[in-house]
């Protein structure tokens, strides 16, 4: 009786919509990529204009962009003074040469940070590199300082030349002792005679 409700009410949900009442998810593949969205504004790699930014920084920062700058604008200024008056395009206020002054120093400022901000990552990581460097390079001296240590500690139960020179000539002494029937006379002089 409970499955014939529930089929019923399949039915119902059929006919009363079209189709079937039960929501169909689309079953999202996770084992594919997902289709590329479709984008209003142009795809552009970041790491070529990254170049190209650094680019244009290094050649703002030379003495050659400033020679050609002031080039640029004497020649901009020299020809809208003695020009012809019908040749001229920017007449003394020289408003055109500050919008365009404007516009280039609007666009060389973010090249410059950006330039800026890709040297700073560099830099980040290359310090992170040397962090780690020393930190095995202070290992490594701290191993090397702990085993010279236990080197040492060793050494000073190591029998040494010497030691092992005097313990021979006590050797050699005793066996000499041992072999001879009597004691040494003793040396003339000595006091050991008397007793």
């Amino acid at each position: 009786m409970g499955a014939d409700r529930s089929t019923e009410a399949r039915e119902r949900g059929r006919t009363a919509t079209g189709a079937s009442a039960l929501p169909r998810a689309s079953r999202v593949r996770l084992d594919q990529p997902r289709p590329a969205r479709k984008r209003l504004l142009p795809e552009y790699d970041p790491e070529a204009f990254g170049r190209f930014s650094e680019r244009i920084a290094r050649f703002l920062g030379t003495g050659r962009f400033l020679v050609w700058m002031t080039l640029t604008i004497a020649l901009w200024v020299l020809w809208n003074i003695f020009a012809p008056p019908a040749l001229r395009w920017d007449e003394y206020p020289f408003i055109f040469l500050t919008l365009m002054l404007s516009l280039q120093a609007s666009y060389a400022a973010p090249l410059i940070l950006l330039a800026q901000n890709r040297q700073d990552d560099r830099d980040r990581v290359t310090h992170e590199q040397d962090r780690k460097q020393n930190e095995r390079s202070i290992a490594d001296t701290e191993y090397l300082t702990r085993e010279i240590a236990a080197l040492r500690m060793g050494l000073g139960e190591v029998a040494t030349r010497d030691w092992i020179r005097s313990e021979f000539v006590d050797l050699i002494k005793e066996m000499e002792e041992r072999r001879s029937p009597f004691p040494p006379e003793p040396a003339p002089g000595s006091d050991e005679g008397d007793r």
